[in-house]
């Protein structure tokens, strides 16, 4: 009846007889029962213990991939530094050199096109800077004259933020030295004297063209990153002047040596070869101080005596890349703003990583560590949240929240495996359901234009669909090999777009329940936005770029001015515009498609979200200062 090799009953002795007897049997049996029964429990509790470990380790899995991406996000900013470092001492050591020529070796040497040691890129400098200087030498121009600073062509208004300490310091040691000029305001200033000289003009030498060092057959497509920006105490003469009659623009020696010096080896290339596509100066028209600018003024003019090298490509099919020479209305016109003004800091007290706005515009919504809090913006003197929504556990972060198009119904998602929906038409608000999927966590939010469905990005790379009225799970798009981090809809609530972690961008077919493109990308996706007007999609990215693509048609757009990861994006409701931001803590707002840049915020920290009202009046932000931030667009 019983198993040989079964382990010895509690009740059974060695050496005693067996029990035969019906009562004893019953007994026996009683026992075996018991033993059995506790066996069960006991396997009960280590399954149980077993469940708590498996749900400790995926927190701990989410939290270890978080780390992962800061310290990928830390070794890319250490690998952008050392490279611009790179280039700057190299481009220091040219101007040095080229400062100790003498006009007895001037002759001897201007028929050189390069010198030993140096790259070709430095090289082509050296011999313009040599070109230039004979050309004012002959006009009557003396070496004091030459070297004097203007502030119309100064390349340290040109300069930004990723300049290193080191070449800082060593600017201001070659700033102390006697007879260079002495340091000044980097804003532009308009001056009636810009324009070169009539002498100037005509006696540029025909050796001016383009050296053969500078020749760019197919400019590279991968590996672009943002532009490196040298702020020095070196007038503009030294770079290629542009023939104002050409193009039609302000010509500034400044702006030519700025767009060439400002750059890395291959976005220099793509801007010489720019320069022979256009005959034109290798720099974007750009307003660094919007709000400064004479109305009417095309952009290309107010742009150049500050301008900044060029930021925004042109793709195309086949790959190649050209920087984007923006229209005359690409900063002015109906629905473009100006600037943007702060009007109001809400202190949450932890990192924001979730924002939104409601409509009308009145409440904001800021997502941190367990809780959502809810500010009224009507009145910018309340400093307190009017309410506060406790979401999923207390130490897991909101990562997305989203309001229902009625205003009535918020949802909310982050580092846990439910969703929460809030009850927002109460006196208090409450929690109304719950939906719970089998993902650890939830990076992004969609709603449809119906309020009838929920899409929310996993963890584990699925795509969410819910069904908010029954509130159940109704499909999941499968695809991305890696987390889905971000989401948005079309008006019509017919396609979906995704990216993810997976290096890929996807869209999908609502109607039909099928995926229908894929983009390919070498960089991780962090954001994106669907333009509510057009056949735009933004994308930004992991490598810092900003990539606006044609969502029919093959060409796109390549847009350079953040300096690390771009963490959310968002169009405004006209579509002309968008804005995007980083870790490198800036707002960037951007024209539709082509991203000439409209106006720019930095924040004292990261600023991981943000979101546009309906109207388009208000940006709100989200940072890693633990605080949301308010701003009013000035049109």
């Amino acid at each position: 009846m019983y198993p040989q090799g079964r382990h010895p009953t509690p009740h059974q002795a060695p050496g005693q007889p067996f029990k035969f007897t019906i009562p004893e049997s019953l007994d026996r049996i009683k026992e075996e029962f018991q033993f059995l029964q506790a066996q069960y429990h006991s396997l009960k509790l280590e399954c149980e213990k077993l469940a708590s470990e498996k749900t400790e380790m995926q927190r701990h899995y989410v939290m270890y991939y978080e780390r992962y991406y800061v310290l990928n996000i830390e070794r890319h900013k250490q690998v952008s530094l050392l490279q611009s470092s790179f280039h700057q001492q190299q481009v220091i050591q040219a101007v040095e050199r080229a400062k100790q020529v003498t006009m007895g070796e001037l002759n001897s040497v201007i028929g050189v096109r390069v010198l030993p040691g140096l790259p070709p890129t430095v090289n082509a400098l050296y011999y313009n800077f040599l070109c230039l200087f004979s050309v004012c030498v002959e006009n009557g121009l003396d070496k004091t004259r030459l070297l004097k600073k203007d502030p119309s062509c100064s390349p340290a208004s040109t300069a930004s933020s990723a300049s290193s300490s080191s070449l800082k310091s060593k600017e201001m040691g070659m700033r102390d030295k006697p007879g260079t000029p002495q340091p000044k305001s980097s804003t532009p200033t308009h001056r009636g004297d810009s324009t070169p000289g009539p002498s100037a003009t005509p006696t540029l030498r025909p050796s001016l063209s383009k050296p053969p060092s500078m020749e760019l057959p197919h400019p590279p497509t991968a590996g672009l990153r943002t532009p490196l920006a040298v702020s020095g105490p070196y007038p503009g003469p030294f770079g290629m002047l542009p023939h104002a009659a050409m193009n039609g623009e302000l010509a500034s020696a400044g702006a030519g040596y700025a767009g060439l010096h400002n750059m890395s080896p291959q976005m220099s290339s793509a801007a010489a070869a720019a320069v022979a596509a256009y005959g034109r100066s290798p720099m974007a028209g750009f307003d660094p101080h919007p709000h400064m600018r004479v109305p009417g003024m095309p952009p290309s003019l107010s742009g150049i005596p500050g301008g900044k090298p060029a930021y925004s490509f042109h793709v195309s099919a086949d790959g190649q890349m050209q920087p984007v020479p923006f229209p005359p209305d690409a900063l002015v016109g109906p629905g473009i703003p100006r600037h943007a003004r702060q009007i109001n800091t809400l202190n949450h007290g932890e990192v924001v990583c979730a924002v939104t706005i409601s409509n009308p515009t009145r409440h904001v919504y800021t997502g941190g560590k367990g809780c959502v809090k809810v500010w009224d913006i009507s009145h910018p003197g309340n400093k307190s949240p009017v309410s506060q929504l406790d979401c999923l556990n207390r130490d897991n972060y909101i990562r997305s929240c989203r309001l229902l198009p009625d205003g009535r119904t918020l949802i909310v998602g982050g580092e846990a495996s439910t969703l929460s929906i809030w009850d927002l038409a109460t006196p208090t608000p409450r929690i109304k359901a719950e939906l719970t999927s089998s993902a650890p966590a939830c990076y992004a939010l969609a709603i449809s234009p119906d309020s009838k469905v929920c899409f929310s990005c996993c963890s584990d790379g699925n795509i969410a669909v819910w069904d908010l009225h029954n509130q159940t799970l109704v499909r999941q798009f499968q695809g991305h090999t890696d987390g889905a981090s971000c989401i948005d809809i079309s008006n019509d609530g017919t396609k979906l777009w995704t990216g993810g972690l997976d290096n890929t961008v996807r869209s999908w077919d609502l109607r039909e329940g099928r995926q229908l493109q894929q983009h390919d990308f070498t960089s991780q996706i962090f954001s994106l936005g669907y333009c509510p007007t057009g056949e735009w999609l933004a994308v930004g990215m992991e490598s810092s770029n900003v990539e606006v693509l044609h969502v029919t048609k093959p060409d796109k757009y390549q847009l350079h001015l953040h300096e690390s990861c771009v963490l959310s994006l968002q169009f405004a409701s006209c579509g002309k515009w968008f804005v995007s931001t980083g870790k490198d803590n800036l707002l960037n707002a951007w024209r539709t498609p082509y991203g000439a840049s409209i106006f720019q915020s930095k924040e004292s920290s990261s600023v991981l979200s943000c979101d546009i009202s309906v109207d388009d009046k208000y940006i709100v932000t989200g940072s890693g200062d633990k605080k949301a931030t308010v701003y009013e667009v000035i049109y």
